[in-house]
């Protein structure tokens, strides 16, 4: 490290990386990502195996309710094709401020705050046409020059699948508290979500629990219960992979109404039975990560 470099600043917010070598810059980086991390006492990836199981939703339902709760939490949108938390919180427009200790991480609440690769788009419109490296170097962005602060919780939403930014994920947030799966009860869904129950596994990264989303859904008008999805497939998946089942919520149209308006869900309806059903999933999680 250069006697110029500036004390827990990264090399691409230093005025004086230009006068260090290659290796020097490497070992700074390495030290800026490591002082980011261990002020983050529990790191937590949410993830699944196919699109359009809700994932999103657990993750900041997951978040909201943590941060309700009185605890420290950011919350890592490393989805960088499909970005689509600061939607859901009402951040829509917002775009990342930086100062010379690094990017400053967009605020919700004030226990909550999220960063994004939908804040650096100037149209939303735009797509991400970028290769695994790219991808890789602006996730350990988002952990190393990023002023997370003293956080009880990280929650990093994931893309589906098992492809770069998990396993980029894996590499860069070292150790990992564990993993929550998300799965809605149909058969092709529970298939990749039994993938990623492995693949989490494989990259030594412990299952903290499956979530089932979309599981029954109660008639407005008669109260009948009705499995749009079928009902219990993440539950049996649990128990064939002897993993933990964090629990099922079931259809709620609000949580869609509430997600497109850019309200939290559980904080908005926090009486339903699937605001009830989150708050218990993130008791789950709680306790998982304090064995």
């Amino acid at each position: 490290m250069s006697e110029n470099c500036t004390e827990g600043a990264s090399c691409s917010s230093c005025s004086s990386s230009d006068s260090c070598s290659a290796e020097d810059k490497q070992k700074q980086e390495e030290k800026v990502l490591q002082d980011r991390l261990a002020n983050i006492k529990h790191r937590i990836v949410v993830m699944s195996g196919k699109g359009g199981v809700g994932k999103s939703t657990v993750a900041v339902s997951l978040a909201v309710t943590l941060a309700n709760q009185g605890h420290k939490v950011g919350l890592l949108d490393a989805d960088i094709h499909g970005p689509n938390l600061p939607i859901m919180l009402g951040l829509g427009n917002k775009r990342l401020q930086a100062s010379e200790d690094g990017i400053i991480p967009e605020p919700v609440t004030e226990n909550l705050a999220v960063v994004s690769m939908a804040f650096l788009l100037d149209n939303p419109d735009n797509p991400v046409v970028w290769r695994g490296p790219l991808k890789h170097t602006v996730i350990r962005q988002f952990v190393a020059d990023v002023q997370w602060g003293k956080l009880d919780y990280l929650i990093i939403d994931l893309p589906p699948g098992t492809g770069d930014e998990p396993l980029s994920v894996a590499q860069v947030i070292k150790p990992m508290d564990g993993s929550v799966i998300v799965t809605t009860p149909q058969d092709v869904a529970l298939l990749d979500s039994r993938k990623s129950v492995v693949f989490s596994q494989q990259i030594e990264v412990p299952v903290l629990g499956i979530v089932e989303n979309m599981s029954g859904f109660s008639c407005p008008h008669c109260n009948e219960a009705i499995d749009l999805f079928k009902q219990g497939g993440g539950r049996k998946a649990a128990e064939d992979l002897k993993v933990t089942f964090l629990g099922a919520v079931p259809l709620d149209p609000q949580v869609v109404i509430q997600g497109d308006a850019g309200k939290p869900f559980v904080t908005a309806f926090p009486e339903t039975k699937a605001a009830k059903a989150f708050i218990e999933i993130a008791a789950g999680v709680e306790k998982a990560v304090k064995k």
